[in-house]
């Protein structure tokens, strides 16, 4: 009977902490439009997920970048193994609010997402703000 009791309590334990971390990972996270941002100093994001506008997604575990470059005439490059990925577009190493470069998060692992502009809302964009134009994989 007690080892009954013990799974009831020991499995809703474990959902209650799954639920718990879904709802913070959710919460976690600010949408700065072209990328997201872990509010927390101390959180890391374990993956990036890379999304398109024709709304393609690559997740990659962070563990497995070896090398991320930044070149002001061609963008930013996250190398992986013996793949490529280029993320293309403007103010990519730009402070988006203080302290906060797309760039600057990527080698700290505090990005969780990047994501292309849609066509109008990259003309839109205010002209200090991050736009990621592609991300080629």
């Amino acid at each position: 009977m007690s080892g009954k009791i013990l799974e009831r309590y020991a499995g809703r334990t474990n959902e209650l902490t799954a639920d718990a971390l879904s709802t913070s990972e959710a919460d976690g996270a600010e949408d700065l439009g072209a990328f997201g941002w872990l509010r927390s100093a101390r959180d890391r994001s374990v993956m990036i997920e890379l999304r398109k506008k024709n709304g393609d997604i690559l997740a990659i575990g962070y563990a497995w970048i070896d090398r991320i470059e930044f070149d002001p005439s061609e963008g930013i490059t996250l190398k992986c193994g013996n793949h490529e990925i280029c993320i293309k577009g403007r103010n990519l190493n730009s402070e988006v609010r203080p302290q906060m470069r797309l760039f600057q998060g990527l080698t700290r692992h505090r990005v969780p997402f990047v994501q292309e502009a849609g066509h109008g809302s990259a003309l839109l964009a205010d002209e200090q703000a991050a736009v990621i134009e592609s991300i080629e994989w």
